[in-house]
């Protein structure tokens, strides 16, 4: 470990916009670990994940065995990187209730480049099948419509990456 005190990493941008990428970094941090909510998906329902329908109800089980989990790895003394979406409220939520059960420290890494570049990255990415899931276009329009910018009422310490190319 690290010798310092543990902090929840939670990173909040569209897709394609480098949640992923700004995670792994973070989690090169000694102490720390990093849960990747796509890692865990495509592994325990990858085959089963065919609609946004499907996702919601998986990603809610992978949280529901995570609100148990984060909290342990953050008492131990272990930093975490949670890269899943904190997207929307709701998400944000569950995220805060692992804060105030643990006492942890936190920071709230926004990404927010322009949806045109979020795009590109997304068929880049899309070309080079490294990523579980390969989300179109019509499908980045759909979800984006639901994200919702962090708030300073929800309370979290906001660190704004700019990653706009």
């Amino acid at each position: 470990m690290s010798g310092e005190d543990p902090v929840l990493h939670i990173i909040c941008g569209k897709i394609a916009a480098g949640k992923s990428t700004l995670a792994k970094q973070l989690a090169d941090r000694p102490g720390t670990i990093l849960i990747s909510e796509d890692q865990w998906l495509a592994k325990l329902y990858g085959d089963q994940m065919t609609t946004l329908a499907d996702y919601v109800r998986f990603s809610a089980k992978l949280r529901d065995a995570m609100t148990e989990h984060v909290p342990k790895l953050l008492k131990a003394g272990l930093s975490v990187v949670l890269d899943y979406p904190a997207n929307t409220v709701e998400t944000r939520q569950w995220m805060r209730a692992v804060l105030d059960e643990t006492g942890a420290d936190h920071q709230l890494h926004l990404l927010t480049p322009p949806d045109a570049v979020c795009l590109a990255r997304l068929r880049e990415r899309n070309a080079r099948g490294d990523h579980p899931f390969a989300a179109t276009e019509e499908q980045f329009h759909r979800i984006s419509k639901h994200f919702v910018l962090p708030t300073q009422e929800e309370g979290f310490n906001v660190l704004h990456h700019d990653v706009a190319s």
